[in-house]
Order: structure tokens, then sequence, then C-alpha cells
């Protein structure tokens, strides 16, 4: 048997986070993504067997690689609002850096696809915020809010100041950072 060639994987990864950015999961065709990855359709369903397995794999990849680029950012021994701090600069510059995959994660977790062996798999990886948000909640630094609704502000913040800075409306510069975040912190805080 032959081994899979990790450019290939590469080229399938970066084929599908584009066509999903271009048209959205539901009209994602496996010829379509072999096409555009510069291979064969067979070739392609030799390193995922469906659709599904595709998407799936692709997404605990994606999140899992996101989730070490956060980490890097992450320490426990800081205070809260510098860790959040940390975690919220980490994260725009994912969005910025990686946006069709961060644009795929997003639409991926949104869809049918999303089942529970890949939401154990989010808990898992990304369990060290969670549980910062619920250390500040339990605390009485952030509001006392479902840790839930406290993560869907902090990463809705960082979307939209992404968006911003890609459509040239936000100056992708410190000063635009620290105004963001701080608006995004004063929403979160007690």
């Amino acid at each position: 048997m032959k081994l899979k060639d990790d450019e290939k994987q590469r080229a399938i990864a970066e084929a599908t986070f584009r066509l999903v950015g271009e048209s959205g999961l539901a009209a994602l065709k496996m010829s379509d993504i072999a096409r555009a990855a510069g291979i064969a359709t067979a070739t392609l369903y030799v390193y995922h067997p469906s659709k599904d397995e595709l998407l799936t794999q692709l997404y605990e990849q994606a999140k899992t690689a996101t989730a070490a680029r956060l980490l890097r950012a992450y320490d426990p021994k800081q205070p809260l609002r510098a860790r959040a701090r940390a975690v919220w600069l980490a994260m725009l510059h994912n969005r910025l850096a990686h946006f069709a995959e961060a644009s795929f994660q997003e639409q991926f977790a949104a869809s049918p696809w999303f089942r529970e062996r890949s939401q154990r798999m989010v808990a898992s990886t990304m369990g060290v915020f969670s549980e910062a948000l619920d250390e500040g909640r339990r605390h009485e630094v952030l509001k006392n809010v479902p840790v839930a609704l406290l993560a869907a502000n902090f990463i809705a913040s960082v979307r939209e100041a992404a968006r911003l800075i890609r459509a040239g409306e936000l100056p992708d510069d410190e000063a635009s950072r620290v105004s963001a975040f701080s608006m995004c912190w004063d929403a979160l805080k007690a």
C-alpha cells in the first residue's frame, strides 16, 4: 500500500477550506475538492472515504492546530485579564493569519456534521479557556452568566475585530487591538 503524501493532504485541506469559504459546506463536492487540490477524485477517496470523514477529520485537525497556537499565548500564572488579553490577541492573529481555516471551523461547528465526537474533542482541546472563564465568574471578576455566553461574546469580539481589519475599516495596529480587547473585557467583567 502506498503511503499518503503530506503535500497532497495539505492541498486537500487548503482546497476544502477555500471552497467552503466560497460556497459553504452544503454545496461542497468531493470532485470539486479534488480538482482544486490538483488530484484525481479517486485519489481523494483514498485519503478520505467520504465527505463526512473528510470534514470531520479536517475540523479536528484545524481545531487542534488552533488550540495549540492559542495555548502558546496562555500563561496560567498571569492574572485573568492578562490571560484573556493574551488569548484574545492570539485568536485575532490566528483568525487573520488562517482566515479560511477559521471560517471553515465556524461553519463546521454550526453544521449537522458537528457531532458528539467533535464536540468532545473541542471540550478537551479548549477546556483550559472555559475553565478560565468559569474561574473569573466564580471569583466575581466576570459577569455571572453561563460560561457559554461569556465565550460567545469573547469569540464574537475577535471575529468582528478581524472582519473590520480585513475590510480595512479598522487599522491593523496596536492601538486598535488594545481598544478592541478593552471593549471586549468591559463587556465581560462583573
